[in-house]
């Protein structure tokens, strides 16, 4: 806990809106990096250097602002008005033993374009033909991987649980009204999943109903869908190998993705 300075930091807003730049979403826990002044959610910011992180060695001891590309070497949160935490990069940063090569690689496939590998695997397939009813037996694993790699917590079961409940329950209400479509399925599916997840992942909530469709209609297991998914993005990491619950990848971290955000200055 350090006290609060003089300095200026009329900088730290990324402008009048109270929208995150990096999740599109409301700013929780608000925190600035101590260059630029650019503000972000703690999380989002928190996540963006664990991307940074993962293509180093070891930890960098600055990272590049998304926004501006300034080099900053803390994070400031915490501020209450007299006194802030400020959090090193170089110390901080993909240091949790739990979070693996495989969480890197699954929290940058939420920086990919959306519907990427729709023309692969239909989801649209999946729900007419009632697939949904079918009990995926890999599905508690890859939701607990998902909720560990984009929240960065270890102990996630009881939400990994609550999701995969509310998923199973909806396979086994298959008949519930005379005029139940398809469609009307995967938008009560949609909706309860998303209602459960929002306060864990926020803005990253709808783009984790997308992927998690994508797992369901794939009918692949971890380690399959892994192959796949990286193959079709061209991505360097080839070699999956199966670990206990789920699978890792080792050596290469993938490579993000040239996006908006995204460019190869970032991450020298």
């Amino acid at each position: 806990m350090e006290n609060h300075g003089d300095g200026d930091n009329d900088g730290g807003s990324s402008g009048s809106s109270n929208t995150c730049p990096i999740c599109i979403g409301p700013f929780q826990n608000e925190s600035y990096l101590d260059k630029c002044f650019h503000k972000f959610c703690y999380n989002c910011i928190l996540r963006w250097s664990q991307v940074v992180a993962g293509r180093h060695s070891k930890p960098p001891s600055s990272v590049k602002c998304p926004l501006c590309k300034t080099e900053n070497f803390s994070l400031i949160h915490g501020f209450d008005g007299i006194s802030f935490h400020k959090q090193y990069f170089d110390q901080n940063v993909g240091n949790s033993a739990f979070f693996s090569d495989v969480h890197k690689y699954r929290l940058q496939c939420y920086y990919v374009e959306p519907g990427i590998l729709n023309e692969k695997f239909s989801v649209s397939l999946y729900w007419k033909s009632n697939k949904y009813v079918q009990k995926n037996l890999f599905l508690f694993n890859w939701l607990r991987r998902e909720l560990q790699a984009l929240t960065q917590e270890e102990d996630v079961d009881i939400i990994a649980h609550h999701l995969h409940g509310i998923i199973d329950s909806l396979g086994r209400s298959k008949k519930t009204a005379p005029g139940d479509s398809p469609g009307t399925k995967r938008e009560e599916f949609k909706a309860m999943v998303s209602q459960a997840a929002e306060p864990f992942l926020t803005g990253r909530t709808n783009r984790f109903v997308e992927e998690l469709e994508l797992f369901l209609a794939s009918g692949l297991n971890i380690e399959a869908y892994d192959k796949v998914y990286i193959q079709h993005l061209g991505w360097k990491n080839d070699k999956i190998t199966p670990d206990d619950d789920h699978d890792e990848i080792h050596e290469n971290v993938p490579v993000v993705p040239s996006l908006s955000l995204f460019n190869d200055d970032d991450f020298e």
